[in-house]
């Protein structure tokens, strides 16, 4: 049903970033990741806009509940960005302010992760796409209650046509060459190292053997 959907890259000047439901109370109920890893994940998702200076808008569901308030180090990165506290609309497309804000960015397409996959991720993805706006889900910085319910809630926002993708592949997206100068390639490699630490020691690896006269173990050089 996505064949329709034409493949697109992300224009970072045309490009925002949704943080949807990252509630610490919503947090448990993401047991399709190790909890260590979803925590890194999301932030890798979150940081991302900070990196590319990207427009962030954030929504919360029921915050004073169970569900909780969005985690504090979102709204510390991001004190300025638009937080819409929802009070009862579980779509947060359904919620007019928003909506409104989303629209008020100016851009045409989203970035969006939020918890659970099925619900909070899916729904405002699904309501992008029947209003025309491109979406790419971060499949890393959503989570839900088990693997079968991820991967059909993928598939469901995959059928609409949203682009499914990893943090690696939206940076990668967003960067386009590692020549960048906006931002700095020693800000891209931090983040790396910090969200994408089996890249970040490859890196660290190949500076410190140029940087340091390393040397090559006999019979390592047959494997170049």
């Amino acid at each position: 049903q996505a064949d329709w959907v034409p493949w697109e890259r992300i224009n970072r000047n045309d490009s925002a970033l949704l943080i949807i439901d990252h509630q610490v109370g919503l947090f448990q109920l993401a047991r399709d990741w190790d909890g260590t890893l979803f925590k890194q994940n999301m932030m890798a998702h979150a940081t991302m806009a900070k990196l590319f200076d990207i427009p962030v808008v954030m929504t919360s569901s029921a915050a004073t509940g169970p569900n909780g308030p969005v985690l504090k180090e979102f709204t510390d990165l991001f004190p300025s960005a638009p937080y819409i506290k929802r009070t009862g609309e579980v779509n947060a497309w359904d919620n007019p302010e928003f909506r409104a804000a989303v629209k008020a960015t100016g851009k045409k397409q989203f970035i969006i992760a939020g918890i659970v996959t099925d619900v909070c991720t899916a729904f405002v993805g699904l309501s992008l796409r029947s209003e025309g706006y491109s979406v790419f889900a971060n499949v890393e910085a959503s989570g839900t209650t088990t693997e079968l319910i991820r991967d059909t809630a993928n598939l469901r926002m995959q059928a609409a046509g949203v682009h499914l993708m990893s943090s690696f592949a939206i940076l990668a997206d967003l960067m386009r060459d590692w020549r960048t100068t906006s931002p700095a390639v020693s800000d891209v490699v931090h983040y790396v190292d910090t969200y994408l630490p089996a890249y970040g020691m490859l890196v660290r690896g190949h500076a410190s053997a140029i940087l340091h006269n390393g040397t090559v173990l006999p019979g390592a050089e047959t494997l170049i």
